[in-house]
């Protein structure tokens, strides 16, 4: 028997403030509230720790949702990770709406970096008040380019493991 994944059910994250989190994600991201649950007690562990978990509509069956922990130590970061690293990227349709959205969201008060050129999809960078980073991507990739990539995905794995170097079996990419 094997694992038959139907879709991602919800991705979680910590939140310092659940009210301000949602209502940051509907005014930027319009994103609906789809609900809230909250509970005293941890059902998987139960822990006695309080929580609201929200959960947020990012489009086409996908859920965000995050917890807030009010006797928690205060959030961080992964200190050993760089801020660039971890992230939430969200597509969006198109160049025009990218543009669109990186206007909107300067409008909000926020500092957006980009676009940036990925070579098969252009990106934006902010922050979530959280300290998240939150990326909104369109793809510019032909079938073409993405039939290449997928071919060469399995020798660059293995010449990665084995230098830990940049394959170039891509970098038309960048070219």
């Amino acid at each position: 028997m094997s694992v038959d994944l139907k879709r991602i059910h919800h991705v979680a994250y910590r939140c310092k403030d659940a009210k301000e989190t949602v209502e940051f994600y509907q005014r930027v991201l319009n994103m609906d509230f789809v609900l809230a649950i909250a509970e005293d007690e941890v059902p998987s562990t139960k822990e006695p720790d309080p929580y609201m978990h929200v959960f947020m509509d990012a489009g086409m069956g996908n859920v965000l949702a995050f917890f807030e922990l009010p006797n928690s130590p205060d959030m961080g970061r992964d200190e050993q990770t760089p801020i660039w690293v971890q992230h939430i990227a969200f597509e969006v349709e198109s160049m025009s709406a990218l543009e669109s959205a990186k206007v909107h969201i300067e409008a909000q008060g926020l500092e957006v970096l980009g676009p940036v050129n990925h070579g098969i999809f252009k990106s934006i960078y902010f922050f979530d008040p959280n300290g998240h980073r939150i990326e909104l991507a369109t793809n510019t990739g032909t079938p073409e380019q993405m039939r290449m990539l997928h071919e060469v995905a399995p020798a660059m794995i293995e010449e990665w493991s084995q230098t830990k170097r940049a394959p170039q079996h891509a970098a038309w990419l960048h070219e």
